[in-house]
């Protein structure tokens, strides 16, 4: 049964605070975690984006042109005041020889504690992203994450050395096959693993089409559901809804399948802030309906209406 707005989600968040296994991670930091756990959204009631605390779309949205682009550089996505992958190019930087100044060890867990090094650690984040947007030897340096979702999307190498565009590849065979059970894109490369910032968090989607409606299926093996998940449920929306306007279809649902979700321990006050709030009326997504194509969207060409939500509640991002 698909439970309509984003109580899904409010459940997940309740159900992993108070059910979760506390754990240690990669980062330091500490999560509570569950495995194995599904939400259902039906995309007729309204575009998933929550309510019960501020979400920016415009972010969302340019992340997701930027997979859809083919693109691994954080240049566009600094060009469209978009900052949220910048911590890992920021890591390539301050870990390389070429990179003279204060020490930036830990710099996650540090700005966090020390009021001193943040000021010292936003100047170089600035510094940073200004070398990436005026410098393009500094970009192409610096800028790159690896082949992270864009390149797995549109531009996979094969054993043969061929370029599979997965994206371009499901779009026509929804159109021609629409009953196909392939109807498949995996972001989860083991042979590029090592050069990504970051593995894959969302690793598979599959799109189903039943009576003139596309679903959409992700698998995702690690998600953070604090700050992390909000963006995946808008995104894999978003890229259901344009997919299914180029093929002609009306959507239907986005279904998230988890492998580990989780609460950072630092996020813990913000999710009880946030399952004490009411939700409110979704917004309505508009597409330029003189773009048909997905690959010929730009951001200018996306928009919401009737979104109201809640004040947005920050949280460190942990890295």
């Amino acid at each position: 049964m698909t439970i309509k707005n984003e109580e899904a989600y409010l459940k997940l968040s309740e159900y992993t605070l108070n059910h979760g296994q506390d754990r240690h991670d990669r980062t330091g930091v500490g999560t509570r975690s569950i495995f194995g756990y599904q939400m259902r959204f039906n995309l007729q009631d309204g575009f998933p984006l929550l309510t019960t605390k501020k979400v920016p779309f415009k972010l969302i949205a340019s992340e997701l042109l930027w997979f859809i682009k083919g693109d691994t550089n954080i240049r566009y996505l600094l060009q469209h005041n978009n900052n949220i992958w910048n911590e890992w190019a920021f890591k390539n930087w301050v870990e390389s020889d070429a990179y003279t100044g204060p020490n930036m060890d830990d710099f996650g867990v540090r700005a966090q504690q020390d009021e001193e090094f943040n000021k010292i650690y936003q100047e170089q984040m600035q510094l940073f992203k200004q070398y990436i947007l005026e410098d393009d030897d500094f970009a192409e340096r610096f800028g790159h994450l690896g082949e992270v979702y864009g390149k797995q999307w549109r531009n996979w190498q094969s054993s043969q050395g061929e370029t599979i565009d997965q994206l371009k590849q499901v779009i026509h065979d929804i159109k021609t096959n629409p009953n196909s059970r392939r109807l498949i894109v995996s972001a989860w490369n083991p042979e590029d693993i090592p050069s990504m910032a970051l593995p894959p968090c969302h690793t598979l989607f599959q799109f189903y089409v039943e009576d003139g409606r596309l679903s959409c299926q992700l698998y995702q093996r690690s998600g953070d559901i604090f700050l992390g998940v909000p963006f995946n449920i808008a995104s894999y929306a978003l890229l259901t809804h344009l997919v299914a306007h180029e093929c002609g279809l009306e959507v239907g649902e986005f279904i998230q399948t988890f492998g580990d979700a989780h609460i950072y321990h630092n996020h813990f006050t913000q999710v009880r802030t946030q399952l004490e709030r009411d939700m409110l009326a979704l917004p309505t997504l508009q597409i330029n309906q003189d773009k048909q194509s997905i690959f010929d969207i730009e951001l200018e060409d996306l928009s919401i209406s009737g979104y109201e939500p809640h004040p947005s509640i920050k949280a460190p991002v942990a890295v």
